[in-house]
């Protein structure tokens, strides 16, 4: 498996459990670049001012955490990336995206269960 694309990646304490969570930040620039240096890639297209995005926000600092070195988990603000959240037609949000050695292969679109993303994930791997 190739390695971790590391250029965005965003530390930060959570606040309810002191866990440190790396997330990779998706922004126009480097989009394709982390699809290319990651085998799967989960990224979590959401909005600042979206409700159920900030209710699936923990889930996917969860699932980055436990999959580290085996799944990239990327986040990406829709307004910051209209090119990208054009060209996968993604209309609402949180919608999550994932891809297998840089193709699409599948998605989930609202407020998942934690279960129903690692399914996913592990049919990818």
């Amino acid at each position: 498996m190739k390695g971790f694309f590391f250029v965005s990646l965003q530390h930060h304490q959570n606040e309810t459990n002191n866990i440190i969570v790396m997330e990779i930040t998706i922004t126009e620039q480097n989009f394709d670049e982390v699809l290319k240096s990651n085998a799967v890639v989960m990224v979590d297209f959401g909005a600042t001012w979206c409700g159920p995005c900030k209710a699936l926000a923990p889930v996917v600092e969860e699932i980055a955490n436990e999959y580290a070195g085996r799944c990239a988990v990327g986040k990406a603000d829709v307004d910051q990336c209209p090119e990208v959240t054009g060209r996968f037609r993604i209309r609402n949000v949180p919608t999550v995206l994932f891809f297998k050695n840089g193709e699409l292969k599948d998605k989930s679109v609202g407020a998942v269960q934690k279960k129903t993303l690692t399914d996913k994930i592990d049919a990818l791997l």
